[in-house]
């Protein structure tokens, strides 16, 4: 069996191997690139599973590559077109957005699942022009589209690959060219599930209906879903479909972070150890600090993580009254977390354009200013393809000790906002920022409450969650205070030109 060219540890490449010899069962075999049609609809699951560091998306990624070089379809949530009967196809799917950002960061087309069980309705018009970008049809001749978009939109999808992206750059909305979605009622094929941790039952079972072939990549110490009792999904899958990822991969071996996170898998650890743990690598290694106060200049871009509700709403109030922002508005350069988006069913291609444009929930967000009209604000949406826009915005601030948010303006219904220079760690899950500060006040309220999940110290699962979302520097934050900010919120770092969405609400009629 060819393994990848890239060296993997013994593990990984004994789960490389499992993988693979299950994928030659249904008519996969990436020994000699053979694809058949698949002889059985019947459902086969597996897991990869591995702390922070084991390689596991190393693994799915290697994986990516040598199905996409055999020949299957890769199903990413775009334009699928027309596909051929028996043809072989993998989708790489994460349970939300932020998840699925941080893998195609890394170069894998992954989407979300709910992108995958819902699927777009394209108008005939630019459904054709979507099958000639592919490859599919012959060019086409569209009115309102000239033979300049046409091309700006097949130079971009030569580059990019993206059909929403393409007909983008040629000048079209999202609401342009889908007219709705419908439940998936066809199978795929092959899924990779990343960030499986995250799954609830319900979830898993929709995906066994839509996928024979299972491959789940999870992490078995971070926290598990609100309504799972701190299982996870295959945490009850029988013995040789589990597969473990016990060694580090020697490129994190080096990684201070990645050692703390290991650390808390010793039972005997209480927290005053691991404190003093993060004390002695913070004097051997600059990536990691023992801060005495949360830094609000980091706020802005990278949101502090804590475990109480409550903690995140007073370190939010602390933050604006650093910044001097006035009670009845917003100070531009404030962030915000989306918290979904009202609007009526008549006014569903509006909410299309705002989540082509990556407005959808849990997406981070930078308050730019006021909009046009009252009730709009420009935006700009971390990560997003075209990041900034105005829309329509209900921005909601919560105080402490007050059941309802303060509202500071809001149009009469569009996208939700909460303040986002502070979030829970569960909601942090997936994410991945470049500096991470973790309050630890409220890790040791977990750990004198003496909580576990699934026989594991609550806090220690909170603690590992929330440390593993930082890419290079974790700051460990040990004291109830602020750090007065250098200077004034900024956005002169983003990029500026935003156009402004149309989200007026009209008639019945139009």
């Amino acid at each position: 069996m060819t393994l990848p060219t890239l060296s993997l540890s013994d593990d990984q490449a004994a789960a490389y191997d499992a993988i693979t010899g299950v994928l030659q069962q249904v008519g996969i075999n990436l020994s000699d690139d053979m694809l058949t049609p698949p002889q059985s609809d019947t459902s086969q699951v597996l897991a990869v599973v591995g702390k922070a560091g084991s390689g596991k998306t190393l693994l799915l990624a290697e994986l990516y590559k040598a199905l996409e070089a055999a020949g299957l379809k890769i199903i990413s949530g775009d334009f699928e077109g027309r596909r051929k009967k028996d043809a072989r196809t993998l989708s790489i799917l994460a349970p939300t957005n932020k998840a699925a950002s941080v893998l195609r960061n890394r170069g894998v087309p992954a989407t979300t699942i709910h992108r995958i069980l819902y699927t777009p309705m394209y108008d005939p018009d630019y459904e054709r022009i979507a099958e000639w970008l592919m490859g599919q049809g012959d060019r086409p001749e569209v009115e309102g589209v000239t033979d300049a978009a046409l091309d700006r939109a097949m130079a971009f999808y030569q580059t990019n690959a993206s059909i929403p992206g393409a007909l983008a750059s040629a000048g079209l909305r999202g609401s342009d060219f889908i007219t709705g979605w419908k439940r998936r009622e066809d199978p795929l094929d092959i899924g990779f599930i990343d960030e499986s941790s995250m799954l609830d039952e319900k979830q898993f079972q929709d995906l066994k209906e839509i996928f024979p072939t299972l491959v789940l990549f999870g992490d078995p110490a971070q926290l598990a879903p609100v309504n799972q009792s701190g299982g996870m999904v295959f945490d009850t899958l029988p013995e040789g479909r589990r597969l473990v990822l016990n060694r580090v991969h020697r490129q994190t071996q080096d990684n201070p972070i990645l050692d703390l996170a290991h650390a808390l898998a010793d039972p005997q650890l209480q927290f005053h150890d691991f404190e003093n743990m993060v004390r002695d690598k913070a004097h051997q290694d600059d990536r990691v600090v023992m801060a005495q106060r949360v830094e609000a200049d980091l706020m802005a871009r990278s949101p502090v993580l804590v475990w109480r509700n409550a903690t995140r709403v007073r370190l939010i109030q602390a933050f604006r009254s650093a910044f001097d922002a006035p009670e009845e508005e917003l100070l531009e350069g404030e962030p915000l977390i989306c918290d979904g988006i009202e609007l009526p069913a008549k006014h569903r291609k509006r909410r299309l354009d705002l989540e082509a444009r990556g407005l959808i929930k849990g997406a981070q967000v930078i308050y730019l200013g006021p909009g046009k009209r009252p009730g709009f604000s420009r935006l700009h949406v971390m990560g997003a393809a075209e990041p900034q826009f105005g829309a329509a915005s209900i921005v909601k601030i919560e105080k402490p000790d007050e059941e309802d948010p303060f509202i500071p303006f809001a149009a009469r219904m569009g996208a939700t906002f909460l303040h986002g220079s502070a979030v829970t760690i569960h909601k942090a899950q997936g994410s991945q920022w470049d500096t991470v500060q973790v309050f630890a006040p409220d890790i040791y309220v977990a750990a004198k409450m003496n909580r576990t999940e699934a026989g594991t110290a609550l806090w220690k699962r909170l603690a590992y969650v929330a440390i593993t979302r930082a890419e290079n520097r974790l700051m460990w934050v040990v004291r109830n205070r602020l750090a007065k900010p250098s200077g004034p919120l900024r956005v002169d770092d983003l990029r500026t030109a935003p156009a402004e969405l149309k989200l007026e609400i009209q008639s019945d009629e139009d």
